[in-house]
């Protein structure tokens, strides 16, 4: 996702913003963000996840949410867009400025790229530990077959799981399913890459 840092906005201009334009912005501190320009591989992923994810667990009674969705995240208000969230049950809602919210997401995913993966995985991680319903964590790689898994167990700790092999499931639990990785990468290419690099993933 392309970070285009703004000139300072108020909280107010931002709302504003997002209701006129056609663009996602996230907005921190008073600093507005364009979150447009992914990549057509990130998209792929995005979009195998959706379907899948979807397929496997609507008839549970169980909904999952596109990149569009915001989230309200406590530690990083006013909200957030993930690549992808998911809950089972009902789907509760708050409205900031006429905007609708996602409240109680129990999965988040996020795509990696080479611009996002360190915030993904460490400050951005923390601030979504912030939502109380937020039990599990996908961050998947689209250079190569890797996903990282979090579970969130009931003292809070949680628990990481790797997945490296197009033959391997990745489990989930908050919104039971198991998700091939195979169909995470379906008409995904992956740069060749240099033999070193392939033994220490």
């Amino acid at each position: 996702m392309a970070f285009q840092p703004k000139q300072l906005y108020s909280l107010d201009e931002y709302l504003d913003l997002e209701k006129r334009s056609e663009e996602k912005f996230e907005f921190w501190g008073g600093t507005v963000w364009s979150m447009s320009g992914a990549s057509a591989q990130h998209d792929r992923v995005v979009t195998n996840l959706l379907v899948e994810i979807g397929s496997r667990i609507r008839a549970k009674g169980c909904n999952v949410f596109s990149p569009d969705m915001r989230v309200n995240v406590p530690r990083y208000p006013p909200y957030r867009y993930p690549d992808l969230a998911a809950l089972c049950g009902v789907a509760e809602f708050e409205q900031l400025g006429g905007i609708d919210m996602l409240l109680n997401p129990q999965l988040i995913v996020e795509v990696l790229s080479e611009s996002t993966e360190a915030f993904d995985r460490g400050d951005k991680f923390s601030y979504y530990k912030s939502i109380e319903s937020f039990s599990e964590y996908l961050l998947v790689a689209q250079h190569r077959p890797h996903v990282s898994h979090f579970v969130k167990h009931g003292d809070g700790f949680w628990v990481n799981f790797e997945y490296n092999d197009l033959d391997e499931a990745v489990e989930l639990r908050s919104v039971p399913c198991s998700l091939p990785m195979s169909a995470i990468y379906r008409e995904v290419t992956f740069p060749e890459q240099d033999p070193k690099e392939t033994r220490h993933p």
